[in-house]
């Protein structure tokens, strides 16, 4: 065999091959979601933790 037909099989594999690129895509959706969270987390913070403050407060009366 020469070198371009073993090279041409190997990439036709590799581009046949989807179940490793749907890993990639599913990867890629939770690391977005997850920087989404910490973005929302780091600007609603301070607001969450006021709520949740002043819930207690209000049943500890």
């Amino acid at each position: 065999m020469h070198l371009a037909e073993l090279i041409r099989r190997r990439l036709a594999h590799v581009i046949d091959n989807e179940q490793g690129q749907s890993m990639v895509e599913y990867a890629l959706i939770l690391v977005l979601i997850a920087v989404v969270v910490i973005v929302v987390l780091i600007l609603l913070g301070n607001q969450v933790a006021n709520v949740f403050c002043n819930i207690s407060g209000a049943i500890g009366q």
